[in-house]
């Protein structure tokens, strides 16, 4: 059928009708005339694959990747960069504005260089034949690259020299996950099956890798059945954690542990979070390994961060200086639970996709901090809260949507609400 596109949706798909019913389609762009063939047809919506684009926006571009399309990891790549953080602008204001969020600030962008951005990558392991691989969009087969344009220079070096000697290397293991912070890189390796004798695996792996990559600081292999299953080190090779600068501020990240992605956006966006505040306690929740944590210690004459995963919480007790200042490992809302009479100056929430939800926005009213920043990686649910946040008497100061992720769909933003 032929279809014009009116817009793009959260997820990267282009937006069409046909006969009142939504129809999309990947690969698109706003005012784009395409044809499209329906793959899976729902009551209210159907979604399509893309034949033919026979009138393209001018904000169309050549993807820098030979895989896209295939593969699953970016959405964006066939639009102009500067079009892709308006697209995204756009969606992070249709969807709060859907939430009937009145008075909305300005949203501001805020975006770097667009490719060799990611400081960590995952990818699967294939066996026969060998291959490195990412999974094939709206698929879950494998689909095996040799590249990746926006894994950073030393990521990309990794890939290569996996990719050379792994064959018959890498036995039993199904996934491997590469992080740098442009000196040292560390590698996870993941395995569903028992090995018997892990350490000599993993010493003859990190030595003949380490031969062609010197940069390769440490090693461990994580046991884990199912993506369900909690993850257990069978074993460790050298170091187990590196030390990630941001600025003047030094970070212990181990193996394991939550750190944000972009290696040219992350002082930006702890300047975005931190810059503007000081006083005498703030809380930092779902502190991971401390990134804002330890610039606010600085600032703030007491800070309780809090971080529920094992590793993140280990090395955000290293990476919180002072004697006042105290790293809590605890889930968020069992904190906001024993917390009585308690005021702080500002807290930060950094959620996960699922957001803060309920029970946390609800203690947190309850608490009444003067000023909250909320880092928000999925906009619904950002505008889900926000609107309750509102509700319950705080005023939207400022909104930037920090493009964290370039040729992806995903978005980051940073929200400031007050009382006053």
């Amino acid at each position: 059928m032929k279809l014009e596109i009116e817009k793009c949706i959260y997820g990267g798909a282009g937006l069409a009708r046909a006969e009142g019913k939504a129809i999309f389609v990947p690969l698109t762009l706003p005012g784009e005339i395409v044809e499209a063939h329906i793959v899976e047809d729902k009551k209210s919506f159907a979604k399509a694959e893309l034949d033919a684009v026979l009138e393209p926006s001018k904000e169309r571009a050549a993807p820098p990747c030979e895989y896209f399309g295939q593969c699953g990891g970016c959405q964006y790549q066939h639009a102009t960069y500067a079009h892709q953080a308006d697209l995204k602008l756009n969606i992070l204001r249709e969807t709060l504005e859907r939430a009937r969020l009145a008075l909305l600030p300005e949203i501001v962008p805020v975006y770097a260089e667009p490719l060799a951005y990611r400081n960590r990558v995952r990818l699967h392991i294939q066996q026969n034949p060998f291959a490195l691989c990412y999974k094939k969009r709206a698929s879950h087969a494998n689909l095996p690259v040799s590249r990746c344009p926006i894994a950073s220079p030393l990521i990309q070096r990794a890939i290569d020299v996996a990719s050379r000697i792994g064959g018959g290397l890498f036995q039993g293991l199904n996934e491997i996950e590469f992080f740098t912070n442009e000196n040292d890189l560390l590698m996870s390796l993941w395995t569903q099956r028992h090995i018997s004798n892990p350490s000599p695996v993993l010493e003859r792996i990190c030595r003949e890798m380490q031969q062609a990559l010197s940069e390769l600081a440490g090693t461990a292999i994580f046991s884990a059945r199912d993506e369900r299953s909690p993850e257990k080190k069978l074993v460790e090779w050298e170091a187990q954690a590196l030390t990630y600068r941001v600025s003047e501020y030094a970070y212990r990240v181990s193996i394991g542990s939550f750190f944000q992605v972009n290696r040219f956006l992350i002082n930006r966006l702890v300047q975005l979070v931190t810059t503007d505040f000081s006083g005498s306690l703030a809380w930092d929740l779902y502190a991971g390994v401390g990134l804002f944590a330890q610039v606010l210690s600085q600032r703030f004459e007491k800070v309780i961060a809090v971080e529920a995963a094992p590793s993140s919480s280990s090395d955000l007790r290293q990476n919180l200086p002072g004697k006042l200042h105290k790293a809590v490992r605890s889930g968020t809302l069992e904190f906001l639970r024993q917390q009585h009479s308690v005021v702080p100056d500002l807290v930060i929430a950094d959620p996960p996709r699922s957001g803060l939800g309920n029970g946390v926005v609800s203690l947190l009213t309850k608490v009444r901090p003067q000023t909250i920043v909320y880092v928000s990686c999925d906009p619904a649910t950002l505008a889900r809260d926000l609107r309750a946040l509102v509700e319950s008497g705080y005023h939207l100061r400022t909104i930037h949507m920090v493009d964290l992720f370039p040729q992806t769909s995903h978005l980051e933003s940073v929200t400031v609400l007050s009382l006053a």
